[in-house]
């Protein structure tokens, strides 16, 4: 049996095949995709409220909103925003969509043309004056505004509503597990909206794919060196060439696995064995880490961003830039461990400033290469905010970190 990604990149390349031998035939297979994204539009509301929502009231409950787990959680967050910034940069600087002509395949944008909003209307404009209405038309930022408010509010009752925030969290899981049956449909929604893209429109498109490859890889590289570096060599004082040699081990296994939380155990190994972070600050801060940083997603999602709107033909004003960092910095609270996380979470930043969901089907068969690299950048940045919070705290063992790897004894990587 092939695993999902597997399937997704396989539905990209027989969807490209059809198209290009069926031509305008395909179009009988957009209802397929047409299905899979409706389906994906329907979890997009319920997984931002209640992930976020629970993941504020978990985090209480795990007394990780002490010193500690304010300081993790804002560096955690600074630390994202840095990145989708810089996704954003470099998809403006080398445009992804260039050379390919605007289409109208997905329908027009939602996006209105840019006005003079001032700063204080946006702010306003974040508030729900009806969290139900802000649900029913599918206003991400207003949502994700009231699922921090409910998740602090539960939070600061306690006890007292002990049942509210199990129900948050009960609830979350079901909609996690909604999420991994909808993302089993994406092989057919992948084939079927990719068979009509090459059958139909520019094939130019798909060409451009290797852009985005390109560019979401060089501005990963680009963060871990020089936002990574910045961290150690100023924040914790440290060399920043010695922490990199150090965590090769975890980084090996998070490139080959994709997977932050399967790449733990020897995170967790190498900040205490190689780089000298107390035991204590390593068992909370990486597995907070683990949930809430998604730098390498983060940069694929401004990429993204930016290429979808130059397919579309939509100017994105410094407003909808400012929405996009603010959608995709707190979805990363507690969007980590779903299935498809990343195609899920482009579809709620494409949401909150009105481009076409369903242009996630172009990107979705390169997703798999781009988690490997991802997933690197994710667990790099854990491990570089845990030396800082523990050096912060003056719990780090600076004579481990000097030692030479051949000094220490780290467990074999798990098989």
């Amino acid at each position: 049996m092939l695993k999902l990604w597997q399937q997704i990149f396989l539905g990209m390349i027989l969807g490209a095949v059809a198209g290009i031998f069926f031509g305008e035939y395909t179009t009988y297979l957009k209802p397929l995709g047409d299905i899979f994204i409706n389906m994906i539009k329907m979890i997009v509301v319920p997984l931002i409220f209640f992930s976020i929502s629970s993941a504020i009231t978990s985090m209480e409950q795990s007394h990780s909103l002490g010193r500690i787990g304010g300081k993790s959680i804002l560096i955690y967050l600074v630390s994202t925003a840095i990145a989708i910034a810089i996704g954003l940069c470099l998809a403006n600087i080398f445009d992804p969509s260039a050379g390919v002509k605007h289409t109208e395949m997905f329908g027009k944008a939602t996006n209105v043309e840019a006005t003079a909003i001032s700063f204080t209307d946006t702010i306003v404009g974040m508030i729900p004056t009806n969290p139900v209405k802000a649900m029913a038309d599918g206003n991400v930022l207003q949502i994700i505004v009231f699922a921090l408010f409910l998740g602090t509010a539960v939070n600061i009752a306690g006890k007292k509503v002990q049942k509210v925030a199990d129900s948050l969290s009960e609830i979350a899981e079901v909609i996690y597990s909604l999420t991994g049956i909808i993302m089993k449909f994406a092989p057919i929604g992948v084939f079927a909206l990719i068979g009509w893209v090459v059958g139909t429109q520019d094939p130019e498109i798909l060409k451009s794919l290797v852009k985005v490859v390109i560019l979401v890889i060089s501005a990963c590289l680009l963060h871990t060196i020089i936002v990574y570096s910045l961290f150690i060599g100023a924040l914790a004082r440290l060399n920043p060439i010695k922490f990199f040699k150090k965590i090769i081990d975890a980084q090996i296994l998070a490139f080959s696995t994709s997977s932050s939380s399967a790449t733990l155990p020897i995170t967790m190994q190498v900040a205490e064995d190689k780089l000298g972070v107390s035991k204590s600050t390593a068992n909370f801060v990486l597995p907070l880490g683990s949930t809430v940083n998604m730098d390498g997603t983060a940069i694929y999602l401004g990429i993204a961003t930016v290429f979808v709107a130059g397919l579309v033909g939509v100017d994105l004003t410094m407003a909808d830039y400012a929405t996009v960092v603010f959608t995709a910095t707190l979805a990363s609270i507690g969007a980590a461990g779903i299935p498809g996380v990343a195609l899920v979470m482009m579809s709620m930043v494409f949401a909150s400033i009105g481009l076409p969901i369903e242009a996630i089907a172009i990107i979705a068969g390169v997703d798999r290469l781009l988690d490997m690299v991802r997933t690197t950048v994710n667990v790099t940045g854990d491990l570089a905010i845990s030396v800082v919070i523990d050096r912060s705290e003056g719990n780090f063992n600076e004579e481990i970190f000097n030692k030479d790897d051949s000094d220490l004894n780290l467990k074999s990587l798990p098989k």
